[in-house]
């Protein structure tokens, strides 16, 4: 038993592939000259019954990341989401009205800098700060027979914008711990600013099989569960809040991973547990994800 321990905390140092929340970044290194391939099918639904006319949301997006292991602590990322449906649904009196778009988003550059690391035998902790910036590449302004869509459902926002934050991660051979403290921010275009997002996000990762470790370098079944609290300021038009956007969500996210060396298989489901969310505002039945990456 001690020579598979030495031989897995080898394996947890230099894997190239390893379990990691699903809903955010995680701390753990991508080797100098490496480069890691993510994609997750994430679908959402949201609704708001409390007004006339009853309003569903529909979001249907895939969001392709790229990361490149600059050096042993520096790590670069680009993310791009592609909107298959960006949906808004009217029900009124005379009917249902349907209005939406599909595109490209807005992408991301993010920096990811390793500012501390230990490494013990079988477990390893990793804090790493991040930042970047978000360039206006999605379109603004998409129309539909009824005219100009509404800013929320456009694919891009037309601003630059940035995030920052820190996540940390602790792993060891059984199981593994993230969290995250992101904040993100959007710039202003023709006097609208989309509401400012502040992220406390929490996951526990657990292997499931094999239940007992033994050689080679087999695949592992982890069960996943996560705490995201996230609160939005409310959207801006010309200076002023939007009274029926912004407010204050917490999700609990259970989900699987299939983890071999080279690929990851993953989905999860982020559930709303309390919403707290300003009179009118569009509220979360759902956000569903389903994914695979690869690292080469």
């Amino acid at each position: 038993m001690p020579r598979v321990i030495i031989v897995l905390s080898l394996l947890l140092a230099a894997a190239r592939a390893w379990a990691a929340p699903v809903t955010f970044n995680t701390a753990l290194p991508v080797a100098k000259g490496n480069w890691v391939w993510r994609e997750q099918l994430v679908a959402r639904g949201r609704d708001d019954d409390t007004a006339f006319p009853d309003r569903e949301a529909r979001v249907l997006a895939l969001s392709s990341v790229l990361g490149y292991g600059l050096s042993e602590r520096f790590t670069l990322f680009g993310v791009l989401p592609y909107f298959g449906e960006k949906e808004l649904r009217l029900s009124t009196g005379d009917g249902r009205i349907t209005r939406g778009t599909a595109g490209p988003g807005d992408a991301t550059l993010l920096v990811r800098y390793t500012a501390f690391q230990w490494n013990g035998q079988g477990r390893t902790l990793r804090v790493a700060p991040l930042a970047g910036v978000i360039a206006p590449t999605g379109d603004d302004g998409d129309r539909d027979r009824l005219g100009r869509l509404p800013r929320p459902l456009q694919p891009g926002a037309g601003s630059w914008g940035g995030l920052a934050g820190v996540v940390a991660t602790y792993q060891t051979l059984g199981w593994q711990v993230d969290g995250q403290l992101a904040y993100r921010r959007q710039g202003t275009n023709e006097g609208f600013r989309p509401s400012t997002e502040s992220h406390l996000d929490l996951s526990f990762q657990y292997r499931l099989l094999p239940r007992e470790l033994g050689g080679g370098v087999p695949g592992f079944l982890y069960g996943v569960i996560e705490s995201n609290l996230v609160h939005t300021d409310s959207d801006r038009l010309n200076g002023a809040d939007l009274a029926d956007t912004g407010g204050t969500q917490w999700f609990l996210t259970p989900g699987l991973q299939y983890v071999t060396r080279r690929w990851v298989l993953e989905a999860a489901v982020q559930l709303p547990v309390q919403q707290n969310m300003h009179a009118g505002a569009l509220r979360d039945n759902y956000i569903a994800h389903v994914g695979f990456r690869v690292n080469f």
